[in-house]
């Protein structure tokens, strides 16, 4: 089974540890338009797409037992290096020494023992762009802190995808589209255009995993249907949904079939991966 996960971040790392037991022909499409903490200053400093997202799905795909896999996540804590990881750095001194992005991710999954394929949502690093009922915000720390979001851009407005990114999309089986936060992460990673037309042509089941709570801003009083509404207005149709049984979006309507079912664990605020594989696996099922 051809398994495709995309968004950013802590959330589409979880999804590729639950995908990745249940196949082994695992592609991530991950956002590289991140512009705060380390990723921010990194790309600031050398004008390199964001690096931080792809750090997370590398990790959440690579050998345990690989040492370097652990230190990827190390954070220093003292010096011009203070807030960097291991694995930014790794990264970026890859993109600088190589010019290219793509190689650069192929070269690191090598070295960590990655079981699977990572690939940036776009060729080059974006700005994102949010249009709301006051203006027009930039940047995605500054989106992150915004209400009333209506649309999200891209700046440049058509950035080149990966053609195996786009292949991935055709030959999937499966598509799943987050969990994550729906501006910033998962869909900053759809609406490259090329990325976008690609999982709107694609024949797969798309699940979206809808996410435990609204978040305080860009989310704020959303329900699970305003979340599927804001898919669908960014040219995302998924044709299931899956829903934590203890979210409060457990019992909302919801326009596309929902599989409502636990997906936490001790932490009720992350997803719990043996749990998000049963999840899709039964969503595929059905």
């Amino acid at each position: 089974m051809k398994l495709v996960a995309i968004g950013g971040g802590h959330g589409t790392a979880v999804t590729l540890r639950a995908l990745s037991r249940i196949s082994e022909d695992v592609t991530g499409i991950v956002s590289v338009a991140d512009d705060g903490g380390s990723t921010g200053r990194l790309r600031a400093m050398l004008n390199v797409a964001a690096v931080g997202d792809l750090r997370k799905c590398l990790g959440a795909l690579a050998d345990p037992h690989n040492p370097l896999a652990a230190a990827f996540e190390h954070r220093f804590h003292a010096g011009e290096l203070e807030g960097h990881t291991v694995g930014n750095l790794f990264l970026v001194g890859l993109i600088d020494a190589t010019g290219n992005l793509e190689e650069s991710i192929d070269a690191a999954a090598g070295v960590l023992g990655v079981r699977g394929t990572i690939l940036p949502a776009s060729r080059d690093g974006v700005v994102l762009v949010a249009s709301h009922g006051e203006g027009v915000t930039r940047g995605q720390t500054a989106v992150a802190k915004t209400t009333g979001i209506r649309f999200i851009s891209l700046d440049p407005p058509s950035p080149p995808a990966p053609l195996r990114a786009l292949a991935a999309l055709s030959q999937a089986d499966v598509i799943v589209i987050g969990p994550g936060s729906l501006f910033t992460s998962v869909l900053a990673a759809c609406v490259v255009p090329d990325i976008n037309r690609a999982i709107a042509a694609s024949r797969a089941r798309k699940i979206y995993v809808a996410n435990l709570r609204p978040e305080d801003s860009e989310t704020l009083g959303f329900g699970l249907q305003d979340h599927v509404d804001a898919l669908r207005a960014h040219g995302i149709e998924p044709t299931d949904v899956i829903v934590d049984s203890a979210s409060q979006f457990a019992n909302q309507p919801c326009q596309v079939r929902a599989f409502v079912t636990s997906v936490t664990g001790r932490n009720p605020l992350v997803h719990d991966v043996p749990k998000l594989t049963q999840a899709v696996i039964d969503a595929c099922a059905k």
